[in-house]
């Protein structure tokens, strides 16, 4: 079975999906690696890199004919640059990648329309065995550590206290909006820096791992029962709710330095958090970095990938903060690409068992129809007929 990496086209996209020390273990599996030319290049890693750890260079054509293909970006997460690598699609071909399958159901659509298998990595369960394989967390890392580092960039003083013969410096307050593995990644980082960090989150249950970082929990009189959903994702909650929590955290807000935004729910637009009144209330040369930008934001007024200043704040709305770092970014993600495709192996690829939760839950398209129910769903089609079993 051949295994292709492709180079990514998308705008500002510098990761590679397999870096150089992944190829011997795809090899070891007796997959046949080739590397599309120039594939590692803006993350560090030279076509002689690829052919010292065993694998082909390889042109774009000649990858997108590989019975495996391997992307960070593919389907709808690669934007305007899918329909050029559609087009190329063959039935059987086997896509691994981030796919936006939640939001770009049309893409994926595609995929299956040409006969193309599609697992989507940001469906890979969140579960114990599955954890190598989580890229969506391992990205989330990067992307809390560099809000932090663009945030202290832009904003007009230092983070850390200091004492000095000409004076002593308070420390920032930084707050951080949302705690699961960017927001506490986050607040790890300006805590490193020597700010002054709080954080919030609508489940309670994270208050525990906010403190043990050494930062303040938020709390407010919210009635939160059911905020948690599977996988320990935030759930939605009621426009009621979240206009309440608003109200209660603009006083918070307004004391703050600096503000980061992660609070995501899958698949829907991000909950608003900041208003355009609280953020007018900020300080001048606060500075808001809004991680949600993308789907929608966490803070009115942001857009996505620029930088907008009201009144005096710095609301920034970065997209892709990973690529930024896409030397380590490349080989976390690496690892999680390479663990998955190893377990597709093991598990029979392309043939694999319905059974196996990971192979389950990560298969969207497959035989020209879209499989996974939350896609079908979002992309307005009616559930599939359950297989009956086999008679003897």
């Amino acid at each position: 079975m051949k295994v292709a990496v492709l180079k990514e086209t998308a705008p500002g996209e510098r990761r590679v999906a397999v870096v150089p020390a992944g190829v011997p273990a795809l090899a070891k599996e007796g997959l046949t690696v080739a590397v599309e030319s120039g594939a590692g290049t803006a993350a560090g890693f030279s076509d002689d890199d690829y052919r010292s750890a065993g694998a082909t260079i390889a042109t774009r054509d000649e990858a997108l004919a590989a019975d495996v293909v391997l992307a960070v970006r593919t389907c709808g997460a690669a934007g305007d640059c899918w329909p050029a690598d559609r087009d190329h699609l063959r039935p059987g071909t086997v896509l691994v990648g981030l796919c936006d399958p939640l939001s770009s159901t049309d893409a994926c659509r595609e995929a299956a329309d040409r006969g193309a298998t599609v697992f989507a990595l940001e469906l890979v369960p969140r579960i114990t065995r599955a954890q190598s394989m989580d890229v969506l967390s391992s990205q989330a890392n990067i992307a809390g550590y560099r809000a932090v580092i663009v945030a202290a960039a832009a904003l007009p003083r230092i983070l850390p206290m200091m004492t000095t013969a000409a004076g002593t410096l308070t420390p920032a307050k930084v707050l951080v909006l949302g705690a699961g593995v960017a927001g506490l990644q986050a607040i790890a980082t300006a805590k490193r820096l020597g700010a002054q960090v709080s954080g919030y989150d609508v489940r309670p249950a994270v208050k525990e791992q906010v403190q043990s970082l050494g930062a303040k929990f938020v709390e407010l009189p919210l009635e939160t029962v059911g905020s948690e959903a599977a996988g320990g994702y935030a759930k939605a909650m009621g426009e009621e709710f979240y206009a309440k929590q608003r109200e209660l955290l603009g006083k918070v807000v307004a004391d703050s330095d600096i503000v980061i935004c992660t609070a995501l729910i899958p698949g829907q637009n991000a909950p608003v958090l900041v208003t355009a009144d609280m953020v007018r209330r900020m300080r001048p040369g606060s500075v808001i970095v809004d991680l949600a930008a993308e789907r929608g934001g966490n803070c009115e007024g942001s857009k996505p990938d620029e930088t907008v200043v009201v009144d005096g704040v710095t609301i920034l709305g970065p997209t892709n903060l990973p690529a930024d770092v896409p030397f380590h970014t490349s080989q976390l993600y690496s690892k999680n690409i390479v663990t998955f495709l190893t377990h597709l192996v093991k598990a029979g690829l392309p043939d694999m068992s319905p059974d196996d939760e990971i192979c389950r839950d990560t298969l969207v398209a497959r035989g020209g129809e879209l499989l996974h129910p939350k896609v079908r769903e979002r992309a307005g089609l009616p559930p599939l007929a359950p297989v009956t079993p086999a008679q003897p």
